[in-house]
């Protein structure tokens, strides 16, 4: 178990090395300079020039990567050219608004996926089983930002009960807080329930087939014992893995969502840097979400060693 972790996080670091090489580079390709941004079309040449070396774009591309890589893993960001302020404290600020979103989201989907897709299995070609099927596809197709502005017009503008946007901060209690969240986490939980139902239905109805559950039914265990409890255990891979990739989708992917209900969190900032033209920003938060998709996937695969026995075995 000690060596496949140590070469599990082996490969980790690899992959994070050259993700940030690749995220350099493209990042450095973009067109325009930022130090032209920053002072406008009217600075003078001197003046460019030497807001360049103060920010260190005038070094070689290979000084300027080795430099941001030691800097990275020494915790410090860089200073963003737009806001002045060190990056990481821009990214832990609006991480206290974008990890609880992502939870949320990721909470309401397992409670709202989970029951209908193992109904689902239960009435394999019944008409619940139909309608699940109709809801699922629906709710994949519909974005996210288009249920959230559904939800703003019904529960804000029309029957009063929600914030239509904003974030009053945590200081001004956990109950605002997270009623600030509530619609765009639905908004951003109701595609992703979608997809979960679709995988934990397939899931049971494979194990379902298998010798084991025949087997405990065979013996007069009731069809709803012998699902939840040898068909939704043994199911857990693949709806572990889907909430897996649904957690990182959620953070790194609810820019829009953020923007409509103009949340600070970590995707709108992204927007920001990207619009303002603050690279080291958008390279700084772009690895952050490649990092998290990495540990994930990580993660994912420690809790397959530990769901099924098989796999250390194989592994060995």
């Amino acid at each position: 178990m000690i060596a496949i972790l140590i070469r599990r996080i082996i490969s980790l670091i690899v992959t994070l090395i050259v993700v940030s090489l690749l995220i350099f580079t493209v990042m450095d390709l973009l067109p325009g300079d930022p130090a032209s941004i920053m002072l406008g079309t009217s600075a003078s040449p001197d003046t460019l020039a030497a807001l360049r070396t103060q920010l260190g774009l005038d070094q070689p591309l290979p000084l300027r990567y080795l430099g941001w890589l030691s800097g990275v893993f020494q915790g410090d960001l860089g200073q963003s050219y737009t806001y002045g302020v060190p990056v990481a404290g821009l990214i832990a600020e609006r991480l206290a608004v974008t990890i609880p979103l992502a939870l949320m989201a990721v909470l309401l989907s397992i409670l709202i996926a989970i029951p209908l897709g193992v109904q689902a299995a239960r009435s394999h070609n019944g008409l619940f089983d139909y309608v699940v099927g109709l809801l699922s596809y629906v709710s994949i197709a519909v974005p996210a930002f288009w249920v959230g502005l559904l939800l703003i017009i019904l529960f804000s503008s029309m029957l009063g009960w929600m914030p239509a946007g904003g974030f009053p901060g945590w200081d001004a209690g956990l109950l605002a807080g997270l009623q600030a969240l509530l619609l765009p986490a639905i908004a951003l939980a109701l595609p992703q329930a979608g997809v979960l139902t679709r995988v934990a239905r397939a899931a049971v109805l494979e194990v379902m087939n298998e010798d084991y559950v025949r087997t405990a039914l065979a013996k007069g265990v009731s069809q709803r014992t012998a699902i939840w409890r040898h068909a939704v255990p043994n199911a857990a891979i693949p709806v572990v893995t889907m909430l897996g990739l649904q957690f990182t989708f959620l953070i790194a992917g609810a820019v829009l969502v953020e923007n409509v209900f103009n949340l600070p969190g970590l995707g709108r900032l992204a927007y920001q840097a990207l619009s303002q033209r603050d690279i080291i920003v958008m390279q700084d938060v772009v690895l952050f979400f490649s990092a998290l998709v990495i540990l994930m996937n990580f993660l994912v695969d420690l809790v397959y060693l530990l769901i099924d026995p098989r796999l250390r075995a194989d592994a060995q």
